[in-house]
């Protein structure tokens, strides 16, 4: 091992280290953007409330009382309902609440292991040249078929249901992720660093892991964050296709689809769980470009 390997490991590993302190940079970053500082701030309420659900939920999601069908919001028939009554008399608002809770479930849970998967496969892509090819071109296949038929495709062979969902949206998550963390890591082997770690022993395991994920991480999670917004809006598009979550599941693609025959005389019954998936994405979007502007240092000269 020479003194110079010994230099260049030490340089590594610090850089590996300032990797993981940027993230306070960035976050202070986002917080001068008022856009971004909005959408983080509406994101936390949102999942605060989502996982809170059991407990600030004024009523309880299935109960139905036929006598408060579509009642208005805090009328004088159900003054406690601050969002009215759907159309089999259950408290909009606590259905919401549950709403959000297993639509941000679904979407986080399909993008931590679609997301980890696609990543895996970029990362060695990238690392194991013999491998780029064919992990490319089976990227390219996934690729090839259009996100909603593909989850279509999968949630009509496996079934109805959460996990034909899930399965759908991990599945979806894969080849998008694995071409930008393939992108980021073939930038990241050219770096010196990389031979420095070869040259003192490193195993490759552990360049995958302290040199090449470390280095990779902030494009892949400005992805990925994108990536939940997009798995949230498909997730709630196959659930109003029927394909997802079943009634009577509180989940906010259902609800859109159970209120769309009622439109005519209950418009809110089918709005506000459509707004509610709007709003949602619409933050999950604004916070990623925010992630990108913060993390790229081109943008930020």
């Amino acid at each position: 091992m020479t003194e110079a390997a010994l230099q260049l490991q030490t340089a590594a590993d610090q850089r590996a280290i300032a990797a993981i302190r940027k993230k306070n940079a960035v976050w202070r970053r986002i917080l001068k953007d008022p856009p971004a500082a909005l959408a983080a701030l509406f994101l936390i309420l949102v999942v605060a409330a989502a996982i809170l659900a059991p407990v600030i939920a004024p009523f309880d999601p299935y109960t139905t009382n036929m006598r408060l069908r579509f009642c208005p919001p805090m009328s004088d028939r159900c003054p406690a309902y601050l969002l009215g009554a759907d159309n089999q008399g259950r408290d909009m608002l606590t259905r919401i609440l549950y709403g959000l809770r297993a639509t941000l479930g679904i979407g986080a849970i399909a993008v931590t292991i679609g997301g980890g998967l696609g990543a895996a496969i970029g990362l060695i892509a990238a690392f194991y040249r013999r491998l780029d090819t064919p992990l490319m071109r089976l990227v390219d296949v996934l690729l090839s078929f259009p996100a909603i038929l593909f989850g279509l495709a999968i949630a009509a062979v496996v079934g109805t249901g959460l996990p034909g969902l899930v399965l759908a949206l991990c599945v979806t998550s894969i080849p998008s992720i694995a071409r930008i963390a393939r992108g980021a890591a073939q930038s990241v082997m050219q770096q010196e660093y990389m031979e420095a770690g070869r040259a003192v022993g490193l195993g490759d395991g552990a360049l995958i892991w302290r040199y090449l994920a470390i280095n990779c991480w902030p494009t892949i999670l400005i992805y990925m964050t994108l990536q939940l917004g997009q798995a949230i809006l498909l997730g709630a598009a196959l659930s109003f296709l029927g394909l997802g979550a079943q009634p009577p599941t509180a989940e906010l693609g259902s609800m859109a689809a159970d209120g769309r025959k009622f439109l005519s005389l209950a418009p809110r019954v089918s709005t506000i769980p459509c707004a509610a998936i709007f709003l949602v994405v619409l933050a999950f979007n604004v916070l990623g470009d925010a992630l990108r502007d913060a993390l790229d240092p081109k943008l930020r000269q």
